[in-house]
C-alpha cells in the first residue's frame, strides 16, 4: 500500500512510520522544509498549498500533524497555533483529496483527533457517540474534525483518531513521569480521582494499523486502552514499577499557576472507553494498565 503520512516526525508518527515501514509499505511524507530525500514531498499547510501530483496513486493518507498540547501555558497566541497546526493540515488535505478525480482518490484517510473531545466527564463512561465538551479543547477537536469533511463527503472512508495518552519511555506522557519519579518526586495530581485515558503505544499503533486496514470501520474512533484508570492508581502503578515511592502529591492550585489553562486538561477526567474498537474485534496486547506500563518501561 502507498500512504501518504503528515506529521512523520513526531513521537507517534515516528513510531507508525517504523511499525508500516517494517511491514512492506511504500511510505510518503508530508514536510515543510526543503525535502532531503525521494520519499519527502513539501507543502504548505498554513497556505492551502498541496501539489495534487503528491496524492496520485496514494492508497492512503494519515495526518498526525499538530502542535503539542503541553509543556507551556495556553495564550491566545499559543491557543491559534494548537489549532491553525490541526486544522489548517486537515483542511490543505481534504480539500486536496476532494478535488481529485473520483478513480485517483485515496481509500482511505486517518486524521488525528484527541480524547478532549469529550472534556471533563468525571465517573461516566464515554464512547464515540458522546458530545464534544463546550470548553477549548472540545471545539479544538471539533473543527478539528469538520475540516476533514471534503474527504468524506467526497465519498472517501475517513477516520478520526480520538487518541488517548499513549505510554512509551520514549516520548508523550510517561516521558516525564518517569524522571520524575525516579528522582523520588513523584506522586498523584490534584485528588487524583481524574480518569486518564491511557494505551500503550503498541497498541496505539496496532489499532491505528487495524482502522487503516479495515473498510468497514469510519467516522470517530477512541484509541484508547479497555481499562481507564484514575490518576492516584496510575500513580501507584508507575511507582510500583519503577520501585520508587509515589509521596509527593501536586495540589490542584500549584498546577494551576504554573500552567494556566492548560492545567485543566491535566485535572480534567476522562473515561474514555474504546467502543468501535471493541465492537470491531482488536485485540489489545496490554488490556491493563500494569501491563502497559511495563511494556512503556521495557
Amino acid at each position: 500500500m502507498r500512504i501518504l503520512l503528515a506529521g512523520a516526525s513526531g513521537f507517534l508518527g515516528t513510531a507508525l512510520r517504523e511499525r508500516l515501514a517494517a511491514d512492506g509499505h511504500d511510505l510518503r511524507q508530508l514536510v515543510r522544509r526543503t525535502p532531503e530525500t525521494g520519499d519527502q514531498i513539501p507543502w504548505k499547510p498554513s497556505s492551502g498549498h498541496l501539489d495534487p501530483a503528491a496524492l496520485r496513486g496514494v492508497d492512503a493518507v494519515i495526518n498526525l500533524a499538530g502542535a503539542s498540547i503541553g509543556g507551556q501555558r495556553w495564550t491566545a497566541s499559543y491557543k491559534r497555533k494548537l489549532r491553525s497546526s490541526r486544522v489548517d493540515t486537515t483542511g490543505t488535505l481534504a480539500r486536496a483529496i476532494a478535488a481529485l478525480p473520483e478513480s485517483e482518490r485515496p481509500k482511505v484517510f486517518l486524521n488525528g483527533s484527541a480524547k478532549g473531545w469529550y472534556g471533563d466527564t468525571g465517573d461516566t463512561p464515554v464512547e464515540e457517540e458522546a458530545p464534544a465538551a463546550d470548553d477549548f479543547l472540545g471545539d479544538l477537536c471539533r473543527v478539528w474534525e469538520a475540516a476533514a469533511r471534503p474527504a468524506e463527503d467526497a465519498g472517501v472512508r475517513v477516520v478520526y483518531l480520538r487518541s488517548g495518552l499513549p505510554l512509551d519511555k520514549r516520548g508523550g506522557l510517561l516521558q516525564p513521569l518517569v524522571l520524575l519519579f525516579r528522582a523520588g518526586l513523584g506522586g498523584k495530581i490534584g485528588n487524583g480521582r481524574q480518569y486518564i485515558p491511557w494505551i500503550s503505544l503498541a497498541d496505539w499503533v496496532g489499532a491505528t494499523v487495524f482502522l487503516l486496514e479495515r473498510d468497514d470501520l469510519a467516522g470517530p474512533v477512541n484509541v484508547v486502552g479497555p481499562d481507564p484508570a484514575t490518576n492516584a492508581a496510575f500513580t501507584r502503578e508507575l511507582a510500583a514499577a519503577l520501585h520508587r515511592p509515589a509521596l509527593i502529591p501536586v495540589p490542584a492550585f500549584a498546577l494551576q499557576a504554573v500552567l494556566g489553562e492548560f492545567s485543566t486538561e491535566i485535572l480534567a477526567s476522562t473515561r474514555a472507553l474504546p467502543g468501535v474498537l471493541r465492537r470491531a474485534g482488536y485485540e489489545f496486547r496490554h488490556p491493563t494498565l500494569p501491563a502497559a506500563i511495563r511494556a512503556a518501561l521495557a
